[in-house]
């Protein structure tokens, strides 16, 4: 449901980007909830990332999908950004 590219900067601290396209989900309040789940799910996994810089790409069957397992989703991601450092 999401692409994650991610580097390592030269911080402590993860950063977050997001491209969310208007293309792949056209109605502005999906893509805002694409952004909230996006955003709570890197919070709540902020601490085990580490010093990367991370932008989360959305793919057409995010804006259907439901926000657990977007979630889950994101969660897989996280975990390979940590081993892939």
């Amino acid at each position: 449901m999401f692409i994650v590219l991610y580097q390592k900067n030269n911080r402590d601290v993860p950063r977050l980007g997001m491209a969310i396209s208007k293309h792949k989900c056209s109605k502005a309040t999906v893509r805002n909830r694409l952004k909230r789940v996006i955003r709570e799910s890197f919070r709540l996994n902020r601490d085990k990332i580490g010093g990367l810089d991370i932008v989360v790409l959305n793919r057409s069957a995010a804006a259907t999908t439901n926000n657990e397992a977007l979630f889950e989703s994101l969660g897989r991601h996280w975990l390979k950004c940590q081993s892939g450092q």
